[in-house]
């Protein structure tokens, strides 16, 4: 790390228990994971916009095993 301050932190962290260090990593990822409305408004519209197509018969539906092994 090119940062010496998470370097410091890191070398700490490796110093827990791994149950610690996984408590400590969930609580980091969920600081990254902010909500921000505008894109949860624009995802929104895309889903109903998606799921009217898919009414309208505009769109098929993929079934979940095709998609799946797509990517195994």
């Amino acid at each position: 790390m090119d940062n010496p301050t998470a370097s410091a932190i890191e070398a700490q962290a490796r110093k827990l228990s791994p149950l610690a260090r996984l408590e400590l990593v969930d609580a980091i990822l969920s600081s990254l994971d902010e909500p921000d409305r505008e894109i949860d408004q624009l995802w929104s519209q895309e889903s109903e916009e998606r799921l009217a197509a898919y009414r309208r018969g505009e769109m098929k539906a993929i079934p979940l095993n095709d998609v799946l092994a797509k990517y195994r």
